[in-house]
C-alpha cells in the first residue's frame, strides 16, 4: 500500500496484526512517501517503482507501531553507488530523511 498522507495510518492497523508487530516499509526519500505492508521490502519497492520511484530512492525499515521504534535494515539498502554497502542504513542524512518521512505518515 503507498502512503502519501497520514490520514490513511488507521489502514494499518490490520496489516499491523498481519505481520505481528512491524511493518515492513520503503520510503521515497525523493517524493516523500512510502509503501508498507508487504511481507517483504521488495514488494513495497516494487510498488513505488512502477508508481515513478527511481530505485536509488528508496530506503527499508521496519516500524513498530507500538514501540514507535525504527530499524533501518533491508535487503534493498545494498546500494554500492550510494556508498552503502550493508543492508542497514549508514548515512545518517539517508536515516533521518527515512525516519522523518515514516514518523510523519505513520507516527503518533
Amino acid at each position: 500500500m503507498i502512503i502519501t498522507r497520514r490520514e490513511q495510518r488507521e489502514d494499518l492497523i490490520g496489516l499491523c496484526r498481519k505481520n505481528k508487530y512491524d511493518l515492513k516499509v520503503v520510503a521515497d526519500i525523493e517524493r516523500c512517501l512510502l509503501a508498507a505492508g508487504g511481507e517483504m521490502h521488495i514488494e513495497e519497492e516494487r510498488a513505488l517503482i512502477a508508481d515513478g520511484s527511481k530505485p536509488a530512492n528508496l530506503w527499508g525499515a521496519n516500524y513498530f507501531p507500538k514501540e514507535n521504534r525504527i530499524t533501518y535494515t533491508s535487503m534493498i539498502n545494498i546500494k554500492p553507488a550510494r556508498d552503502n554497502l550493508f543492508e542497514e542504513i549508514s548515512d545518517p542524512l539517508t536515516r533521518s530523511a527515512v525516519r522523518l518521512i515514516i514518523l510523519h505518515l505513520l507516527g503518533e
